[in-house]
């Protein structure tokens, strides 16, 4: 079985490298955004109480979001393991999530930790472009359209995200090294952290997360 969380700073490409895993290893990828909304959209009791907090503008309270990762958890798909994306972030969560896995039977057994210098995030999320029409993604370096400004796909205009500049990643960068660096000594005590060099390209990456996973 396979239980694994997915870590990385903002940038760090987690998005992308969890699909990949997900597709792999025929793992549910549960994160926490599509969490919520799925919780919302059935009008679960603990959904709805997430939504009264989101609708004021308000974070959701650890012990509500806690909640939802343990209903998600117990659901039959996740019987042959699952991917975790975006939780946890603080460590009161980790250690919420461990006793979750040892009532459900189903422990964490890896922490994948995307490392990438933040020289390399500033460049990745300061550079993203997406279609303003399709969405479909681009970059100013890596991955340019054919015609300057405009989308390969539907022909839509290219624009930059409000919060993809170098201020908002810093205040990012800031709350990650804050709050979520901590979770990588918590699961080292118990030897779950599997470092890897995230700016190797994805089939670099998905080569390296086969030898720590398995085929």
């Amino acid at each position: 079985m396979l239980n694994i969380i997915l870590m990385g700073p903002p940038g760090a490409g987690k998005g992308t490298n969890a699909k990949r895993i997900s597709a792999s290893y025929k793992l549910p990828h549960i994160s926490t955004g599509d969490m919520f909304r799925e919780a919302i959209k059935n009008q679960t009791e603990l959904g709805m109480l997430a939504k009264s907090y989101m609708d004021k503008g308000l974070l959701v309270p650890d012990e509500v979001t806690i909640g939802l990762v343990k209903e998600r958890l117990a659901k039959d798909d996740c019987k042959v393991g699952f991917l975790l994306d975006g939780f946890p972030r603080t460590i009161p969560q980790a250690e919420a999530l461990t006793k979750i896995g040892e009532e459900l039977a189903r422990p964490i057994t890896h922490v994948l930790n995307i490392v990438v210098p933040e020289s390399v995030l500033v460049d990745r999320i300061c550079g993203r472009r997406v279609c303003k029409t399709c969405g479909a993604p681009y970059h100013v370096t890596n991955l340019k359209p054919k015609v300057d400004g405009i989308c390969d796909l539907c022909g839509g205009n290219l624009v930059q995200r409000a919060d993809d500049n170098e201020e908002t990643l810093k205040s990012r960068l800031n709350e990650y090294h804050h709050q979520t660096e901590p979770l990588i000594k918590y699961y080292s005590n118990f030897n779950l952290v599997h470092d890897l060099d995230g700016t190797k390209s994805l089939d670099s990456i998905s080569e390296d997360i086969k030898s720590i996973l398995g085929e």
